[in-house]
């Protein structure tokens, strides 16, 4: 293997491996040692705080295609989750100097406190051109002691399971359940399945006066209506949605009960899969802050944030029929006509493929929160 880029950084040395035999060099960014992922880049300038506490990016090395990263430090406010998901963290030139007052730490401190494996000072547009050209794909990082021979180093990984076929909701989700309460008068109740659920999906319905009865993946329909709930919410979350026969179920359930539902990410790939339709992966997916996609039933164009590598495969030119009735898709995303939303006409059901709870922003899709209380309003009513 040929080795690329510049070291920068600390001084220990660390090595990037692609499964595909293609290797970077550079310096080791936050903990020492080896890890192991999916190979993803994420276009946010932005945000870096939120990416790294997303628990869909479980098992994935996230590549950062902005080259400076660590500028404002880690705070205790912005997590979205009680830690860090990413498996590794790939970085171009990380910031030498933390420059906000709201910083506890620096990037790098707590990459290292938490056990993450990263590597910085390599060619990140070299690296994020070849994973657009060639896919997502496997990678192992190496630092220190865990650098050995060419030859090993792309057996380990290699050796490592697929993206494809990963079962990993269960493993990020809560294994009990909790209540965030409304912020103010308490206007809905809504119980929330945790797939791998960011902190501000909740806060988002709380500040709209629900109280969100967080529910862990393995949750039955008897757990969701023992706390008569006005609507039903499905979750972001990691892993292949091929696999995800349980949260299937549970969805096919509340649709029988023509229940208001609402699903986000990992949810809207849920949604799919209980209409009949297919679910695929991507070539290198849709992760960053700055993706365009278009509501079709308003024909308004947004800016949206995106974290997945899965889609759904259902027809943009016309309504299917489902067991629960008509389905449209609701939303397109307008750099590859991937499907960014669902929705069914004949009951209140519908969901998004990205985020519009979008904590470090765009806000440009908020207003789905106040969709999901429309429904629930005209249930109620």
């Amino acid at each position: 293997m040929a080795w690329e880029g510049a070291g920068s950084g600390t001084s220990t040395a660390a090595v990037l491996v692609l499964e595909d035999g293609r290797s970077f060099r550079g310096r080791a960014y936050g903990a020492v040692g080896e890890t192991f992922g999916e190979a993803v880049f994420n276009t946010g300038m932005t945000g870096y705080q939120e990416t790294l506490t997303d628990p869909s990016y479980h098992r994935q090395v996230v590549v950062m295609t902005a080259p400076h990263v660590g500028n404002t430090g880690v705070n205790d406010e912005d997590p979205e989750s009680k830690r860090i998901w990413v498996s590794g963290y790939v970085v171009r030139d990380p910031a030498r100097v933390t420059s906000s007052w709201r910083a506890k730490r620096t990037l790098d401190e707590e990459l290292a406190a938490q056990g993450v494996v990263g590597i910085s000072g390599i060619d990140t547009r070299a690296l994020t051109r070849h994973l657009r050209e060639r896919g997502a794909m496997r990678v192992g990082i190496f630092s220190g002691d865990a650098i050995v021979g060419d030859a090993d180093m792309l057996a380990r990984v290699l050796a490592q399971p697929q993206m494809k076929g990963a079962n990993l909701s269960a493993e990020v989700a809560t294994s009990e359940p909790y209540v965030v309460p409304a912020i103010g008068e308490k206007r809905f109740t809504v119980a929330a399945i945790d797939l791998g659920i960011k902190g501000m999906t909740p806060h988002r319905m709380a500040e709209r006066g629900i109280e969100v009865h967080v529910l862990p993946a393995t949750a039955t329909a008897e757990d969701v209506y023992a706390v008569s709930p006005d609507g039903v919410f499905f979750s972001n979350g990691p892993g292949d949605p091929a696999t995800a026969d349980h949260p299937v179920a549970l969805m096919r359930a509340v649709l029988e009960r023509k229940t208001p539902l609402f699903g986000i990410c990992f949810g809207n790939q849920i949604l799919g899969r209980a209409l009949g339709f297919g679910t695929y992966k991507l070539k290198y997916g849709h992760r960053g802050v700055n993706q365009p996609v278009q509501d079709r039933t308003t024909g308004k164009v947004e800016v949206t944030a995106h974290n997945h590598g899965f889609a759904v495969d259902a027809p943009l030119d016309k309504p299917s029929d489902t067991p629960f009735g008509r389905a449209e898709v609701s939303h397109v995303c307008l750099n590859d006509n991937v499907v960014e939303g669902l929705q069914l006409l004949d009951q209140p059901a519908f969901s998004v493929q990205y985020h519009p709870e979008a904590a470090a922003g765009p806000h440009d899709a908020a207003y789905l929160f106040d969709r999901f209380v429309s429904l629930m309003e005209a249930e109620r009513a």
